[in-house]
This record gives C-alpha cells, sequence and structure tokens, in this order.
C-alpha cells in the first residue's frame, strides 16, 4: 500500500465503510469510494434510490431487479461479483465524493491476497480509481475497469450508455478457461 497523505483535519464529519460483500468464488470486485448519507442510513451499499449500481448489475444478465437487499447481495455472489470501498473512513459533507477528505483506504491488497480468484477491480466512478491510485500499486495480474459512476450525482451520461460501458464486467465474468 501507498502511504497515506497528510492533511489538515476538517470540520466534516467522519463516515465509515461498510465490511466487503465478497464470497469464495468472487471474479470481479467492484470498489467505490465511501457510502453515501442514504446507504449509511440504511446499512446498505448503493441504497439511494436513484443510484443506478444495482439496476446496471441485473441488466447486465438481463434480469429485473431484486426488491429485497438480501437478495441483491445474493445476486452478486451468484455472479462472482464482490464490492466494496477504496475508503475505510474519511471525512466528507453529504454525500460529495469529491468533497473526501483525510482518507484512511480499506484493506483491499489484503482482500485480493485471501481472494485470489479475483482478476478484475472495477473502478464506480473517478474517484475512486484516483482514491485507490493514491493508495495502492496496481497488479499486474489484474485487469482494471474505471467505470462511469452509478451515483444519481453523475447523471449526464444516461443509463443505456453507462450500461454498456458496465458490461466489460459480464466479458471478465464470461472468459473461458479462467478460473
Amino acid at each position: 500500500m501507498k502511504g497515506s497523505s497528510d492533511r489538515v483535519a476538517s470540520a466534516a464529519p467522519a463516515k465509515r465503510s461498510f465490511p466487503p460483500v465478497v464470497g469464495p468464488q468472487a471474479r470481479v470486485l467492484v470498489l467505490g469510494t465511501l457510502p453515501g448519507e442514504e446507504s449509511l442510513r440504511r446499512g446498505e451499499y448503493y441504497a439511494h434510490p436513484r443510484n443506478l449500481f444495482w439496476p446496471i448489475i441485473f441488466a447486465l444478465f438481463g434480469k429485473g431487479l431484486a426488491s429485497s437487499y438480501a437478495e441483491r447481495l445474493a445476486f452478486l455472489a451468484a455472479h462472482r461479483i464482490a464490492v466494496w470501498d477504496v475508503c475505510e473512513v474519511g471525512e466528507r459533507e453529504r454525500s460529495a465524493d469529491s468533497k473526501i477528505r483525510l482518507e484512511r483506504p480499506n484493506a483491499i491488497d489484503r482482500l485480493l491476497d485471501d481472494h485470489p480468484l479475483i482478476r478484475a477491480v472495477a473502478f464506480n466512478g473517478t474517484t475512486a480509481r484516483r482514491l485507490y491510485d493514491r493508495h495502492f500499486v496496481r497488479r499486474d495480474q489484474l485487469t482494471y475497469f474505471a467505470l462511469p459512476s452509478t451515483s444519481p450525482a453523475h447523471a449526464t451520461i444516461d443509463f443505456s450508455a453507462k450500461l454498456a460501458r458496465w458490461m466489460a464486467l459480464r466479458a471478465i465474468l464470461e472468459e473461458k478457461g479462467r478460473p
């Protein structure tokens, strides 16, 4: 892991990540930045009703969106997709990723070491990629994808255009000859 940055403390409230959602057969790790306000309130990844993460994940496989969070997590596991955040903790006003400060990264290196079947890391937005690159060295054996953010704050790209870019995950999951 690269060194964490030293910055002056701010008055923004500290936010904390959830534990990773990762099964033993995971092949793709999707990394966000830090849970938003609605996700923190509900204790669920991507809980904001306008966040497109869950609709995109289900659409990748031509399925309708499951209504319960437990069903959504089971769908991730069945399709070998893991989810976590780059930041374990960080200061941020509301849900604005661009305002994250004093972040401390999650133990992503350890997660990747513990789950050697993971073949790709997908960044849910440019801030997740930027924070990952600040704290970690990319691994030669992994494929990295910079995907458009599913956040409702990034509505300049419509659903179909985002889905088209996210289809790269399905291609990795369907590769033949790889465990």
